[in-house]
């Protein structure tokens, strides 16, 4: 277990920090269409070969390769058609030589064909091709062209989808082809949003003097939610020591994760560091990075607890790059980093700050194809709008302070999940 640290760390050692302290939950039985973006928890089989019998992978005709084996434009064959087979038919005749099948796609081929031909390379000898007319092959076929084999994709018994595995839409097809129709996964963090402050009100209501909406509380049940965690807004509170701190125990006994905004500074009414550190233990006040310097992380009867800072950017800032990928490892992900790509800066930055600065920004294609990071012309914490319209952080490294235009930064894309190759 990581020990205290009330010093300033890093966003590396932050992220460690909180993720040594949250494993995999407990696991649920789910439907299967629940399961798709989700990670399976054990092993999944096949309960049959898939497909169970070889079919047409197109329309054509079935028929033996040895009778069209001599078959060109200068020397064609023609074939008896003598039955036609549709999806979900099947032909239990012989077909002799000189004798060929149509069959649709997805038709059990039958048993003594070895080769389908596609209709758009045969030739209908005065007529359409159904049974009793004659077609005309101008090309030999290669054995057991376009047939897709019994237990091609699937033998029965066999692992199709390995636990820890991310189930995608494709994945939930392929598991309903094999018979599961129930998937073992890591249940969803129930996480409580706690917004801290005297001065908030309601979205509903319009705000007087000294007051302002609780759009923190909104903010980061959205993202708990685009997490996959199951957020609930618990009341606001008032700047009270007392009551924080019955809302934080009370919290800790009924969720998995504890996330507060607001009160996370050194001012007389943030509270939110001695309330986790009287109930539990307070490993993290401060994060080397703006905005979110402040940043609380505790344990609390087992619970996790994070108290963000109360300006929207800096509590964006520190859910996104610490609480995000702690919750995904509490479902089972594994890959917990968004990409990180580099782009060139379109304009010169100075920073006085020596903390490493995020820096809302848009990543675009310039002219020349390569990749253009252009940061928001107000970098102010208090604004979410912003946010709204980035797709990236733009970051300048601690101890550097100024980056010109043309130079590569990194980039942090908050559009794009974790684990995608780009």
């Amino acid at each position: 277990m990581a020990e205290p640290s009330p010093s300033m760390i890093s966003l590396e050692e932050a992220q460690a920090l909180v993720r040594s302290h949250v494993s995999p939950l407990e696991t649920e039985i789910v439907p299967l269409l629940d399961a798709a973006g989700r990670v399976a928890a054990a092993d999944l089989m096949s309960d049959m070969d898939v497909s169970p019998f070889a079919h047409a992978a197109m329309d054509g005709f079935a028929l033996h390769v040895a009778d069209i084996a001599q078959a060109s434009p200068e020397s064609p064959v023609d074939l008896d058609v003598i039955a036609e087979v549709p999806a979900g038919g099947a032909f239990e005749g012989t077909i002799e030589p000189g004798q060929c099948v149509r069959i649709m796609t997805g038709a059990a081929l039958p048993s003594d064909a070895d080769a389908v031909v596609k209709y758009e390379i045969v030739d209908y000898l005065g007529s359409n091709g159904m049974p009793g007319s004659r077609v005309r092959f101008t090309a030999p076929a290669k054995p057991r062209a376009n047939i897709r084999e019994a237990g091609e994709e699937a033998k029965q018994g066999e692992v199709v989808v390995r636990a820890g595995e991310v189930i995608k839409s494709a994945g939930v097809g392929f598991l309903a082809g094999c018979g599961v129709t129930e998937v073992p996964t890591y249940r969803a963090p129930r996480v409580a949003i706690i917004s801290i402050g005297s001065e908030l009100v309601p979205p509903t209501e319009r705000p007087g003097i000294g007051h302002i909406r609780n759009s923190n509380g909104y903010a980061l049940a959205a993202c708990a939610r685009e997490a996959g965690a199951v957020p609930t807004m618990l009341p606001i509170v008032p700047d009270d020591l007392d009551e924080l701190t019955r809302m934080v125990k009370d919290a800790c006994s009924k969720f998995d994760f504890v996330v507060t905004s607001g009160g996370a500074s050194n001012g007389d009414f943030d509270f939110i560091k001695p309330v986790v550190e009287t109930l539990g233990e307070l490993y993290m006040t401060t994060v080397n990075m703006r905005p979110g310097k402040a940043q609380t992380f505790g344990v609390v009867d087992g619970t996790p607890v994070f108290g963000l800072p109360g300006n929207p950017a800096a509590a964006y800032m520190g859910f996104e790059l610490i609480i995000r990928p702690a919750l995904l490892a509490m479902q089972g992900y594994t890959q917990l980093e968004r990409p990180h790509i580099q782009a060139r800066l379109t304009a010169d930055k100075k920073k006085k700050d020596p903390r490493r600065l995020l820096m809302r920004a848009t990543i675009t294609r310039g002219e020349s194809g390569d990749l253009e990071v252009t940061p928001a012309a107000n970098q102010s914490s208090g604004l979410f709008g912003v946010i709204q319209r980035s797709n990236c952080v733009a970051v300048i490294p601690e101890g550097v302070t100024q980056v010109h235009a043309g130079d590569e930064i990194e980039c942090i894309l908050l559009d794009v999940d974790e684990g995608v190759v780009l």
